[in-house]
């Protein structure tokens, strides 16, 4: 009779174990311990980092990560100081929003259906046709995109709420 077999626990790979083999750059399988292509041993993230760290970082890496800390208090001040026209104010979401009159989903599904009318107007004006099976494939999109700004169109009636006089 077999008798059976001794169960033994092994770590679970956690957060700290590297995603991908340093020598072959194969992503590890979940919860392995090594590299199922060339077997090499899966190193913990830390040890790794501090390596391609001390590899990577002398020289111009280093100069520009210390120089974008230290600047970067004085470019988000520039940033702030930064005024626009008084215009811009009317292409604020909200500010469409209330000028049109459609709840939030209405809305980001109207927009939705202008960005495919755009993209079949946009085919229209990258693509052109040399023979018949190009013209029928720049057709297809066509088709699609304007199926596509139907349907979200249509989201935005159905998503609209219904009007109240009161």
């Amino acid at each position: 009779m077999l008798e059976p077999a001794l169960e033994t626990t092994l770590p679970a790979a956690t957060a700290e174990m590297a995603e991908a083999c340093a020598d072959c750059g194969t992503e590890f399988m979940i919860g392995a311990r090594f590299c199922h292509t060339c077997g090499l041993r899966r190193p913990a993230i830390m040890a790794m980092t501090a390596s391609a760290d001390t590899a990577v970082m002398p020289g111009l890496l280093a100069r520009n990560v210390t120089w974008a800390r230290s600047h970067s208090a004085a470019i988000a001040a520039a940033w702030r100081k930064v005024s626009l026209p008084a215009w811009v104010r009317y292409l604020h979401f909200h500010e469409i929003k209330r000028w049109i009159g459609l709840p939030t989903a209405a809305m980001i599904a109207f927009m939705m259906g202008l960005g495919c009318v755009a993209g079949a107007i946009a085919v229209s004006l990258i693509y052109r046709a040399s023979n018949l099976a190009e013209f029928q494939a720049i057709q297809m999109w066509r088709i699609e995109w304007l199926l596509a700004a139907t349907a979200s169109f249509v989201a935005g009636i159905l998503l609209k709420k219904p009007f109240d006089p009161r």
